[in-house]
């Protein structure tokens, strides 16, 4: 048991290639996508694709947890007033996942790929508001929202009656007695 072993008391806690670990003191726990990152400024994510363009400054509003040294602050959802300003870095894509399928003797082969599209960002301030607004408000695009149609055209209060029914048609006549045919 070595130094770097997290069961050994002062070891780290978490060593992982996904989790970066922040250089300071200040650091959250923010969601973007459905998905919660630890971020700490400086740091550069892949988050699920965003529709922003490469340069422009966007804003993360749930943050879950915002520490600051030994002052952390949880939201129940979310931190009040706290947001995470980040710059997008731009498109690109996961690692490619092969998906095989093979039975033998059968003829089934079944070859498919995906590979996600992300979106890479860097955290550049985390805490209280940005201090910019104008970037803040970059992003959000105004939505136009079209008129709704005017009301549907209202139901027939009342259903016409119908006409009388028409009579059912007489029942059947009686069939044609058949003339027997006197053979002599």
């Amino acid at each position: 048991m070595g130094a770097a072993d997290p069961l050994v008391p002062g070891g780290p806690l978490l060593e992982s290639l996904v989790v970066p670990q922040p250089e300071g003191s200040l650091s959250a726990i923010v969601v973007s996508g459905g998905k919660q990152y630890r971020v700490a400024p400086g740091d550069r994510i892949l988050v699920d694709r965003l529709a922003a363009e490469a340069g422009s400054e966007l804003t993360l509003d749930r943050v879950l947890m915002l520490a600051d040294g030994d002052d952390v602050q949880f939201g129940l959802p979310a931190v009040e007033g706290a947001t995470v300003l980040a710059r997008v870095i731009g498109p690109t894509k996961g690692p490619k996942i092969d998906v095989l399928r093979y039975k033998s003797k059968k003829r089934v082969r079944v070859h498919r790929g995906a590979r996600a599209y992300l979106t890479a960002i860097e955290i550049l301030q985390v805490g209280g508001k940005p201090a910019r607004k104008a970037a803040a408000a970059e992003p959000k695009a105004e939505v136009e929202t079209k008129p709704k149609k005017a009301a549907a055209k209202p139901k027939k209060a009342a259903a016409k009656p119908k006409a009388a029914a028409k009579p059912k048609a007489a029942a059947k006549k009686p069939a044609a007695e058949k003339e027997e045919i006197d053979g002599a």
